[in-house]
């Protein structure tokens, strides 16, 4: 059995990565830092162009009909670039959950202009106040929601009675208030959007809620850990090229024991990671059985494998790897949010046992 990309989609990687490295170099996220713009305009705009926001989409919704091996591809080098986009957000998690839930008239209206980059999608899951819905109106507080403040719409999960049940909302309706949050990455803006008797439209069927939200987040588990393996990637090779040029003593830091070791115990961790991103491609490709529990592993070692690069990369950097002049910081922030985006390792490890249990 063949776990590797398809040779047109390793041809796909090498075009976004030398896209991204010309387009997207550090420089273009910390602009971010310290300005006020929710994500950077002209990169989304040119990865829509290209078709990079609906790569999963079918082609007949307006989708490139890449499937999920090219979502996954794509999101491992936007990973690696730290790209500041609301890709995960639209792609992942809007997106896909029209494509699980939706009717074939929400689909044609909202999937072609998600596909465009047009418009952006969410998915407003956490809570401070619990959400409910009634007669169509939704009322409660979601916090922190991916991209809320720039997003056009999101999925939003709320109580229907003794139920809890999926729905669309176009977020520029009625009884809507957003407010930027700030988080420990700014670069990926979370919102709290705050529902007062706002319209709501029924996504998929109210009984069917709870288990479409699991299967939703095992979809998005998938794509987000080639994201985080890409920047685990990324800070692990900023770590060994300083670490190469860096001399002390008459040679480079990286010829010392504690600096090979530190880097070889990274290596290990994002192989490892690896590994399981590509095992659960093939699962989400295939619709496999055991997708739950390959979404669960590879959720959990994409975590562990970004958190230790990240935090690595700015030991082996030294004195000035925490400083705001260096890079290093980028990387630290990233795998931070995205270890928290679909809840923590700690709520994947209770899921993944469970999956073993039950097989």
């Amino acid at each position: 059995m063949n776990f590797d990309f398809s040779d047109e989609l390793k041809a796909l990687r090498e075009q976004a990565r030398k896209f991204l490295a010309d387009r997207c170099p550090p420089s273009v996220p910390r602009r971010l830092l310290d300005g006020t713009l929710s994500f950077d305009q002209e990169l989304w705009r040119a990865i829509s162009e290209m078709g990079w926001v609906g790569a999963a989409i079918p082609e007949a919704y307006g989708g490139a009909g890449l499937g999920a091996l090219g979502l996954c591809v794509l999101a491992g080098e936007l990973g690696y670039a730290l790209a500041p986009v609301p890709f995960s957000s639209s792609a992942y998690l809007a997106a896909e959950a029209i494509l699980l839930a939706g009717s074939p008239a929400q689909k044609e209206r909202t999937l072609p202009l998600l596909a465009q980059g047009t418009r952006i999608g969410t998915l407003a899951l956490a809570e401070s106040e619990v959400t409910r819905v009634h007669a169509g109106k939704l009322t409660g507080v979601k916090l922190p929601v991916p991209d809320g403040d720039c997003a056009d719409l999101a999925v939003v999960t709320a109580r229907e009675g003794s139920m809890l049940s999926l729905h669309l909302v176009e977020l520029s309706g009625a009884g809507i208030r957003r407010e930027r949050v700030e988080t420990i990455d700014p670069t990926r803006p979370q919102a709290r959007i705050t529902f007062t008797d706002a319209p709501a439209e029924p996504l998929g069927r109210p009984e069917e809620g709870a288990s479409l939200l699991r299967r939703l987040l095992d979809r998005a588990a998938i794509p987000l850990a080639f994201e985080q393996v890409g920047g685990a990637q990324a800070a692990l090779d900023r770590a060994r090229d300083y670490a190469l040029e860096r001399y002390a003593f008459g040679r480079p830091i990286g010829s010392f024991q504690a600096i090979k070791h530190k880097l070889a115990d990274v290596y290990v961790a994002i192989e490892l990671a690896r590994s399981n991103a590509y095992y659960g491609a093939w699962a989400l490709h295939h619709d496999a059985p055991d997708l739950a529990t390959a979404a669960a592993a590879a959720r959990i070692a994409a975590c562990e494998a970004f958190w230790l690069a990240a935090k690595e990369n700015i030991q082996t950097h030294g004195g000035m790897g925490y400083t705001w002049e260096f890079d290093c910081h980028l990387y630290f922030r990233r795998a931070k949010l995205l270890g928290l985006l679909l809840g923590p390792a700690r709520e994947w490890k209770d899921r993944l046992i469970g999956e073993l249990a039950r097989g």
